[in-house]
């Protein structure tokens, strides 16, 4: 019997243990719950959803542009609410996010003379260029290169991001001083390739004070469009544009044999 007793005893002692082990196990999550969530990150952080993101957002930022019609400021005028130096920064940033939707700086340059005269609208729509073009490269950036750069494969496509990735101050700096070339598409280029974001300001900051303080003195002076400062500003916006028509023709050849 003692041996019965003991032998039940100790087997109820160690039976205990497991059952206690048993009841404090906590259950885990199903795979299949983790997994499902694992390929909903992937899918929204993929690439082509974040390009599709950034499409999105300028087709969005285009049409609120094509409802508020900027050019209203030429006619109507700077709201009277703003005024001082709280009008030049307003402007200044409602400038950078025009350009981020596609509206052409000359309009807003030529506004920001009308409105503010040469001085302070020089320094609105420099401080709107680099504002804009800050956003738009960290935008393409952050949302479009990595889906984009694979279909770089074109010569000219390659020529392009090759300068601009080895060159870039040097490339940026000459696109801004030249008109014609599309300041939103060279902004979202530039974000496409490996060139780094301060290169990219200061060369966009410096390149483009002659072509901007020209557009801002043609707006100041559209008054009296017989003055010599209107006559001189718009030599300051013909001769650059021709010069860089003619260095893009010559530089065709070179491009081509690559």
């Amino acid at each position: 019997m003692l041996d019965a007793t003991t032998r039940s005893g100790g087997t109820a002692a160690m039976a205990s243990p497991r059952a206690t082990a048993t009841d404090l196990a906590v259950p885990l999550p199903p795979a299949t719950a983790t997994g499902f969530a694992a390929r909903c990150a992937r899918i929204l952080l993929s690439p082509w959803s974040r390009l599709s993101l950034l499409v999105a957002l300028l087709l969005t930022a285009v049409s609120l542009m094509l409802a508020f019609e900027p050019q209203r400021l030429l006619t109507d005028g700077w709201p009277a609410q703003l005024g001082g130096t709280a009008a030049v920064v307003a402007y200044a940033v409602a400038y950078g996010v025009c350009t981020v939707a596609f509206v052409p700086r000359p309009l807003l340059n030529l506004a920001a003379g009308a409105l503010f005269g040469s001085q302070l609208g020089l320094g609105a729509a420099l401080g709107g260029t680099v504002l804009g073009a800050g956003l738009a490269f960290c935008l393409g950036r952050a949302l479009g290169q990595e889906a984009l750069r694979p279909l770089l494969r074109g010569r000219w496509l390659k020529a392009a991001d090759d300068q601009l990735s080895r060159h870039g101050f040097r490339s940026m700096l000459a696109a801004r001083l030249f008109p014609g070339i599309p300041f939103a598409a060279s902004n979202y280029c530039a974000a496409v390739s490996r060139m780094g974001l301060l290169p990219f300001l200061l060369a966009t900051a410096l390149g483009s004070v002659p072509n901007t303080a020209a557009y801002v003195v043609a707006g100041a002076r559209a008054s009296t469009p017989t003055s010599p400062a209107f006559l001189i500003a718009l030599a300051c916006i013909a001769v650059p544009g021709l010069a860089g028509a003619v260095v893009a023709w010559r530089k065709r050849h070179r491009l081509r044999g690559r």
